[in-house]
This record gives C-alpha cells, structure tokens and sequence, in this order.
C-alpha cells in the first residue's frame, strides 16, 4: 500500500482510473451472473530475473513451477482448497484465469517468456527500481500486453508487491522475492507453495487484502463475501480467529490476500472473482484471450 499511496502523489490521474474502475466493479456486481464472462482468459507473462548471484538465478524449473502453482489457485484447482471451512467452501470460486509465459517477445522475436538481467545491486526495496535498467534492475515488456514478474532479492523482509490497475504503465507489474517465487529450487518454507505471486497478482487485478490495511474495523476490501477483520493474519492460524465481532466464523485468513502462510491459504471468493473479471474487462482487457 506505500506504493500505491506514492503512485497517487505521483499521477493525480491514477485515483481517477480507480475510480471508474470500481464504477465498473458495482455494475458488474448488480448484473449478477449475467456478467460474468464464461470463458478462460490466458494471459502472458514474462519473467525477468535480476540477480547478482548464482542462487539468485532462479531456474527455468522454478519459473515454471511458479506458473504451474497460479493456474491451480486461479482456477480453483488446488488440492488444498478442500481444507477452507465448510461454512465457507461454497465460496470458492474459479477465477477463469490462467498464465502462460510468453512466446513472442515485443518485437515479434520467440522467446521463452524468462529474461535474465545481472545486477550489481544486492538487494531492491519497494520503489519500483528493480523495474528500470537505468536503476540496476531490468526493464518491463509492454504492459499492455504482457504480464511483467520481477524476481529478485527484495530488502526489508518484503516477500513481494504489486500495482494495481489503472497505474504508470512502465511500472506495471509485480514484484516477488526470488526465495518465494515457486515451489522448487530455492523456493524457501514457508513461503514455498508459489501463494507470494498468487497474492501480489491478485493485486494487479484489483483485490485489496482481506483486512483493509486498516486497524480499527472501519475499512473495507470493496468485497461483500470476505468478513470485515482487524489485522493481517501470519503463520497458520487456528479456526476460528474472530476479530471486528466477526464471530462465530471469524476472519477468513486462509483467503490468498491475507499474509498467511503459503501452506494456510487456500481460496479466492465469488466476489473478489467478480472484482478481478471486471479488471480484465476495463484497464486489463488488452491482455490476455
């Protein structure tokens, strides 16, 4: 959220696209089933690597294995999903969305969708420099068309972050540690499961965490069907963990946009499908078939 609040210093229009984008979010909602697309939406992705060590040049295996772990979670596929409480298992949803690296890069060219860029910086914090060449790290395809993953070593214990749609379009993308990217190689418990790119995604198609990144219960997710709860949940909570008076069933912390965990989240909701799909019929809809 400290990137988003600086990117709305940064382009006063960029509050104003959020804004029209969540007039499309109500309307989608209020046509209820009717709205939602029925196809699957494929949308492709490039990964750069910046790394300045042999260990920080994550593998083709690992990238892979990341790929793999998003089109089990966005299609509600994973074998895990069988452990969200009964109350809510009815809610989990398949969001039509699934990733492919890139085969042609932007001038045509075949490309394996993985782009390795040295640095020699040892580690990026969270403004956005891994993002440019000029910065140390490695420039983004076109965002437009390409969904861009960076993957590097981030500083200050960030596990990842993301933009949200309607930002600066050189910056567009996400960003995730390369020890939490994956579920192979240096993918490193307990963020071994791929969930860090499942979360920051989930950003960059307009879902907000589950708290509200507030504190005092007042804040919203702009999703109905994720309880109201205080704080960010860490580690592998127990059922129920009720704050905000949200008992008897207490906060959906297994849900992907809470910071569980990777082995303790488990689901997106209907209603924050409904979020991402009206994402990829607004500021999104040039990516992806």
């Amino acid at each position: 959220m400290q990137v988003h609040y600086r990117l709305l210093e940064q382009d006063p229009d960029f509050r104003l696209r959020q804004a029209e984008l969540e007039q499309r979010v109500n309307e989608r909602l209020m046509a209820g089933a009717a709205g939602l697309r029925g196809s699957v939406t494929t949308i492709p992705a490039v990964v750069h690597v910046v790394y300045r060590t042999s260990d920080e040049k994550v593998a083709a295996a690992q990238v892979k294995s990341q790929l793999a772990a998003l089109n089990k979670d966005y299609r509600a596929t994973n074998p895990d999903r069988s452990s969200v409480p009964p109350v809510w298992l009815g809610l989990v949803t398949d969001a039509r969305v699934q990733f492919a690296l890139a085969t042609r890069d932007p001038t045509g060219k075949k490309t394996a969708g993985i782009v390795y860029v040295p640095t020699t910086l040892g580690s990026f914090p969270a403004d956005d420099s891994v993002k440019a060449k000029a910065t140390g790290g490695a420039d983004g395809w076109p965002s437009d068309r390409y969904l861009n993953v960076w993957v590097c070593t981030l500083a200050d214990g960030l596990l990842g972050y993301a933009q949200f749609p309607g930002g600066p379009p050189k910056t567009d993308g996400v960003v995730v540690l390369n020890r939490a990217f994956g579920t192979t190689g240096t993918a490193t418990a307990p963020f071994d499961l791929g969930r860090s790119a499942t979360h920051e995604i989930g950003h960059w198609l307009n879902l907000r965490h589950v708290w509200s990144d507030t504190e005092d219960c007042t804040g919203s997710d702009f999703v109905a069907d994720t309880p109201t709860q205080q704080h960010p949940n860490y580690g592998q909570p127990r059922f129920p963990h009720v704050s905000c008076h949200n008992g008897p069933n207490g906060d959906m912390f297994m849900n992907y946009m809470d910071y569980v965990d990777d082995d303790a989240m488990f689901m997106f909701t209907a209603q924050q499908v409904v979020r991402m799909q009206a994402s990829l019929d607004g500021p999104r809809s040039s990516i992806g078939k």
